[in-house]
């Protein structure tokens, strides 16, 4: 996809963090969005400052984890603007805790937003960006899906998230590989972020209430989540240069898109373990510290 020029995105997480960013750099480049999240006085926030700059907005509350709420979405952007051609299925939330202290309403909150919203995503919007493309010979389009580095790696006290982006990571190369296979004029592309300052470290704070934790948070989850706030906040790359990175692999038809590509390293010993029937390598390998800081206060000395 090479023009972006009044061609239309739909974005999920807008009101924050990449979702917001994408919004804001689209924006720049003269697109016209369809905003989407569950908070909504943020999303109008984000809306109100687009609009500020003359850009056509239009926003839904929408809450990825319901099909019919997203196919209201897809529903909308077609009656407002005729098309799509960019979508971010962009949606997430953390959690942590040893993986056998994870609920079941945990699994379902995780699972719900961070692959069932990806799930929706490509089965509502492919098929309207396929019959877009069937009425225009001249369309380009994409979607990315947000998936993260933990989809690519598995660190401890993760167990919840780690499942649900390696699943977004598998969705999307089978998109890519199926768009292909029909030869359509729509690329896909996965973004695997490492530590970014964004808001996803406080997302529990917006859970549902049909997915909400019966009970206090365990150690495990106390100590994974203090260590995630603090690897979120002292992350040194913004995601608004990670939505230009994005938007740059989207005209390079580029698949896998990192805000730290230093840390593949780790990735790259992953791979190597599978090929060599190795047993799983210390995913904080690299950084020591952390996985001291996660044992220490499991142990209660933190």
């Amino acid at each position: 996809m090479k023009n972006f020029s009044q061609r239309v995105a739909v974005i999920t997480g807008a009101a924050s963090g990449f979702g917001r960013e994408f919004a804001r750099t689209g924006a720049q480049l003269g697109m016209r969005l369809v905003l989407a999240d569950v908070q909504k006085e943020a999303l109008a926030e984000t809306a109100a400052e687009l609009e500020a700059a003359g850009v056509e907005v239009i926003t839904q509350i929408c809450d990825v984890r319901k099909g019919e709420q997203v196919e209201a979405l897809g529903r909308l952007a077609m009656t407002s603007f005729g098309a799509v051609h960019l979508v971010f299925n962009n949606a997430g939330v953390g959690a942590g805790g040893l993986v056998w202290e994870s609920t079941q309403a945990d699994w379902e909150w995780v699972l719900g937003v961070n692959l069932w919203g990806v799930i929706h995503g490509v089965r509502v919007f492919t098929p309207l960006m396929l019959a877009s493309a069937k009425d225009d010979p001249s369309y380009e389009g994409h979607i990315v899906n947000t998936a993260s580095m933990a989809g690519l790696l598995n660190p401890p006290t993760m167990g919840v998230y780690n499942v649900s982006k390696h699943a977004v990571v598998s969705l999307t190369e089978s998109l890519y590989h199926d768009l292909s296979l029909v030869e359509a004029p729509i690329g896909a592309s996965v973004l695997c972020p490492y530590f970014v300052q964004t808001g996803i470290s406080q997302s529990h704070l917006h859970r549902p209430d049909d997915v909400q934790a019966a009970a206090a948070p365990t150690v495990s989850q106390q100590v994974s989540q203090a260590v995630l706030e603090k690897a979120v906040a002292s992350g040194k790359v913004s995601a608004a240069e990670v939505a230009q990175r994005t938007f740059d692999a989207i005209r390079d038809q580029q698949f896998y898109i990192y805000s730290h590509p230093a840390a593949l390293g780790n990735v790259q010993r992953r791979m190597e373990d599978i090929v060599m029937g190795r047993n799983p390598g210390d995913p904080y390998e690299a950084a020591p510290h952390v996985r001291e800081k996660l044992q220490a206060g499991l142990k209660g000395k933190s």
